[in-house]
């Protein structure tokens, strides 16, 4: 739960994105080094908390980085229930309900030498389930993390944006609108209304696994 003004916990988790990206940028050469050339989604994500759970940095900034996080629901009867699981949350204390959370999706998938972008899939199974308050309920910001396989982000992104401005259930009010790359991280943001009547800024970032030549597809 979020106790005071709405836009300074809005302010504090954009600034907390931007310096978290940062870490991530500098851990993703070596978390990728040792993975395949098409790593699976949770083989990524779970090298990648590793490095950041012993990142120096990251251990000032928040009270711990969660690998598969279960946000708690509530009951018509009082009890707790699991909402699903997240691929990252940060925590910042002891308070299970604030957390800033990051969902993780595959983008520019080869096989047998051709290539899936993955965007609706980043849209309908990433995006939507901070729309729905499966995610982040009652919070104001979530995060996409895309990991663009093949390292064609330029096409990753012409995708995505296809996909998120054809998917009428996303309640887009704004964007896609660029922000400022951090080191080779490419991102933009979009802003919904959730159907419960808040909104909710989601922040994405485009990893790329390593600049390869696109294939057709």
């Amino acid at each position: 739960m979020l106790i005071g003004d709405m836009q300074d916990w809005v302010d504090s988790f954009v600034s907390f994105d931007d310096r978290f990206l940062e870490r991530v940028a500098a851990a993703w050469p070596v978390c990728m080094a040792v993975l395949p050339e098409q790593p699976g989604e949770d083989e990524i994500t779970i090298n990648l908390v590793y490095h950041l759970a012993k990142d120096k940095v990251i251990r000032r900034l928040c009270h711990w980085v969660e690998y598969q996080f279960e946000p708690f629901g509530l009951a018509a009867d009082g009890s707790k229930y699991s909402k699903g699981i997240i691929d990252i949350a940060v925590l910042f204390d002891w308070e299970r309900e604030r957390y800033l959370a990051y969902e993780c999706k595959r983008l520019n998938v080869i096989n047998g030498g051709s290539r899936s972008s993955l965007a609706t899939v980043y849209v309908t199974q990433g995006m939507m389930r901070f729309l729905t308050e499966q995610y982040a309920e009652n919070l104001p910001v979530g995060c996409m993390l895309g990991y663009v396989l093949d390292g064609d982000v330029p096409f990753a992104k012409v995708r995505l944006a296809d996909a998120i401005g054809s998917h009428a259930p996303l309640a887009l009010t704004d964007g896609p609108t660029p922000l400022a790359a951090i080191e080779t991280i490419e991102r933009f943001r979009t802003r919904h209304n959730r159907s419960a009547g808040s909104e909710i800024e989601l922040r994405h970032a485009l990893f790329s696994k390593s600049p390869a030549a696109a294939p057709s597809g």
